[in-house]
């Protein structure tokens, strides 16, 4: 077992992290893991300490310069973190486990990462390959547990297959369609040394799209009199967020986004349409929907044809890889390939034929637009006791710097910030997706404010959602890392209750304690927070919140029976 990094140093004059003037890098597994996942632009290792995994941090630690460990207090956390990291950069995080239960907390997160696209790898502790069968401690075969929500899930079973390993772990995360790879060492060969080539981070390109799948789109768009762009989560993950505002800008183009796709087109553009998406989906006849699954959030891909006499739309849907396409809904046309070649190659076919006008269109959905901003205003102004949701976007948004970082964890409340947030700039936006987990925001908040250290972060809590979570408040502190977190407080899980009372006409298990003083949990921990009951005291609070300079909670009591306004229950 080496006692540094200058283990395997007989090959060569060694460099920084062991790295010889061949270059050849040895050292033990950790340290090579470590070395790995430099080579693709990792700064930060997410982790909640573990004797399993310790040849990680000795890595981290010898590493030149050191790798940052940012330890949590539940795995959940670690893996939400790198998650969000994988969002915020582009890069996959990196969450560190150790064996057993550290892993099996981290499940959720790294389902959440698989359902959203997300590029994040998961190191593992293991068992010692050496006592395998004996019953040591935490002794469990993880990969089969994993392999159903990630990319890759495999164990590399010595020293020698770790730095090739965890090479191809960064490299299959980060490729198209990204998600979550996760891979386990045994705990003696993570402490056994090894060596090998130094990585280099290389990640295949995107692929180039059919061209004339490409002319086939341009068209159905120049047909088409009532189109509609729909942008998703892909459209940032992959890069593409440049062309896409060029597509739409130079073609006048209405546009819907979501997940990560907000923000691609700013807030207040005249082309975006989220105010008026009722109108958009259901009077379109063309709708083209890009970087995101036609699931439940967008109708399974069934737009149109709600007015009588009215056909459905068209469909086409494009994404970043062949196995990302609708294999469920009926699509007029499909594209795979890198989105910003796709939406370059689309503005070019347009542009060789005759520019289409879509006037009328565009001034319905414009009016649309204005008229729902009008009746917005009413409730982002609301005297309502007890305050309506609503309120708390009117004092927050006006108060959001345009690179502001805006998590969403929560049901109710945080569906009402999905309408009344609209991001100035991409990758300002996280929320947890299809999946829909809660308790990843205070991980989100953690990377947020690593990623992007000069920007405001604001983390919107549901109080049912903070359950999962709020403990980790001790990180932010341990850390110094403020962020401000604005809680709407209605004493309930109000997604269930709502829907429950109207299926039965009664609900149960849908109640929490009235008026919980989550604040006071945050100040005990070392932040600073307070309570809000009147609705003029808000936008106050919220200036105190981000003059603080420490993890901060605003906790909103909100009106119960003021429930977000839904068709569907997510089915």
């Amino acid at each position: 077992m080496p006692d540094d990094h200058h283990a395997g140093a007989d090959q060569g004059a060694t460099t920084n992290e062991g790295q010889d003037t061949s270059g050849q890098i040895s050292g033990h597994s950790g340290e090579l893991a470590v070395a790995a996942a430099r080579a693709h632009g990792v700064e930060t290792m997410f982790t909640l300490s573990g004797a399993h995994v310790f040849p990680m941090y000795d890595g981290a630690v010898k590493a030149d310069p050191p790798m940052r460990l940012l330890d949590v207090r539940h795995e959940q956390t670690a893996a939400f973190a790198a998650e969000a990291t994988g969002k915020l950069t582009r890069i996959p995080g990196l969450a560190v486990l150790t064996a057993g239960p550290g892993v099996t907390n981290g499940v959720s997160a790294i389902a959440q990462a698989q359902f959203a696209g997300s590029p994040m790898v998961v190191v593992g502790g293991r068992a010692p390959q050496n006592r395998w069968g004996s019953g040591s401690l935490q002794e469990i075969d993880q990969p089969p547990i994993l392999a159903s929500v990630t990319k890759l899930a495999t164990t590399l079973p010595t020293a020698g297959d770790v730095l090739d390993g965890i090479d191809n772990a960064f490299a299959v995360a980060g490729s198209s369609h990204r998600g979550p790879v996760f891979v386990d060492v045994p705990m003696d060969e993570f402490f056994n040394a090894s060596s090998g080539p130094a990585p280099t981070g290389a990640r295949p390109s995107g692929a180039a799209p059919d061209t004339d799948a490409i002319d086939r789109v341009a068209g159905l768009l120049a047909a088409a009199t009532r189109p509609v762009l729909i942008l998703g989560t892909d459209v940032w993950a992959d890069g593409g967020e440049v062309a896409a505002l060029r597509l739409v800008e130079s073609l006048g183009l209405p546009t819907l986004t979501n997940g990560m796709g907000r923000g691609v087109i700013p807030g207040g553009h005249a082309l975006l349409m989220t105010k008026a998406r009722g109108v958009a989906l259901n009077q379109a006849d063309l709708v083209i929907v890009v970087g995101t699954p036609l699931d439940f959030r967008l109708g399974y891909g069934i737009f149109g044809g709600k007015e009588e006499g009215s056909s459905p739309a068209q469909v086409v849907h494009i994404a970043d890889s062949p196995g990302q396409l609708s294999g469920h809904a009926t699509l007029a046309e499909s594209v795979s390939g890198d989105l910003t070649q796709v939406f370059d190659a689309l503005l070019a076919a347009m542009e060789r034929g005759t520019k289409p006008s879509w006037g009328p269109w565009t001034e319905l959905l414009q009016d649309t637009v204005k008229t729902a901003a009008a009746r917005d205003a009413e409730l982002l102004s609301a005297e309502a006791d007890p305050v309506h949701p609503a309120r708390i976007y009117g004092e927050l948004v006006p108060r959001l710097a345009d690179d502001a970082v805006v998590i969403g964890d929560g049901g109710d409340f945080v569906s009402f910030a999905g309408k009344y947030v609209e991001p100035q700039r991409p990758g300002c936006w996280l929320d947890p997706g299809p999946y829909g987990c809660l308790g990843a925001g205070l991980g989100a908040a953690i990377a947020a404010r690593l990623a992007r250290p000069s920007s405001q972060v604001v983390l919107l809590l549901g109080d049912g959602a903070a359950g999962f979570s709020l403990m980790d408040v001790d990180t932010l502190v341990r850390h110094n890392l403020p962020v401000v977190m604005v809680m709407g407080n209605n004493s309930a899980w109000g997604l269930e209750k709502g829907p429950m009372q109207m299926l039965y006409g009664y609900d149960v298990v849908a109640d929490l304690a009235d008026r919980t003083a989550y604040h006071e949990v945050v100040k005990a921990l070392g932040g600073a927070g307070e309570m809000v009951t009147d609705p003029r005291q808000i936008g106050p609070a919220l200036d105190r919140a981000f003059a603080a300079n420490v993890p901060y909670l605003v906790n909103v009591i909100t009106d119960v029976n003021a429930a977000y306004p839904r068709s569907t229950f997510g089915i």
